[in-house]
């Protein structure tokens, strides 16, 4: 039996929770509270791909955590039921895919100054295949390459961000813009990849 919750009032939270309050709880707990499965943060009901991704961006760690959570509390409801055939699984998970090669991983790279290695990747055609990945392999793997070393200080600033220190705060600053930007981004993917079962049902390829 479905249930209630009140998304105005609902705080979600990073992380798995036990299930010992109905405002104390993850995006996909939440999803699978409001359709009745047992207390879990994978409930079948829901795609498993856009599950998946949703858990990441409800882990966002501070100062950028709570924004995302917010946002991703009005696509509970939608997320009931979005569970496709295989298919369609397969298909989100190349949006996906698609998404962190071509619009995730440039955002950083631009914020890093690696503008020409960022507009490299955006520039691959969509990957929606083994084929397509087989035949950007070249470009992603130059890419890599140059950017080893900028992307391990990234992930150093990233850590300064997360324990709160000065330097962290300044970080985190410059990296508002970008985050903010990737947010929005992400959630049009999450409408993409809910309307692939949408288009499915009514006899239009996704």
């Amino acid at each position: 039996m479905k249930r209630q919750l009140d998304l105005e009032t609902l705080q979600l939270e990073s992380g798995a929770h036990s299930e010992n309050s109905e405002q104390e709880m993850c995006v996909m707990e939440a999803v699978a509270y409001v359709a009745g499965e047992p207390w879990t943060d994978s409930p079948a009901c829901a795609s498993p791909i856009i599950a998946a991704f949703c858990r990441n961006w409800n882990d966002t760690p501070k100062p950028y955590g709570q924004a995302i959570r917010d946002r991703l509390r009005d696509y509970i409801p939608r997320r009931v039921g979005s569970r496709g055939t295989p298919e369609q699984e397969e298909r989100r998970a190349w949006l996906a895919a698609d998404w962190l090669i071509r619009v995730c991983a440039p955002a950083w790279l631009r914020l890093a100054g690696l503008t020409a290695h960022a507009d490299m990747l955006a520039a691959l055609p969509p990957q929606v295949s083994h084929e397509t990945v087989l035949a950007s392999a070249a470009v992603s793997a130059a890419v890599s390459a140059a950017v080893r070393d900028a992307v391990r200080d990234a992930a150093r600033d990233a850590a300064r961000v997360a324990a709160g220190d000065a330097a962290g705060d300044a970080a985190g600053a410059a990296l508002k813009p970008t985050t903010d930007w990737l947010q929005a981004s992400a959630l049009d993917l999450v409408e993409r990849m809910l309307a692939v079962q949408t288009k499915v049902g009514m006899g239009v390829a996704p």
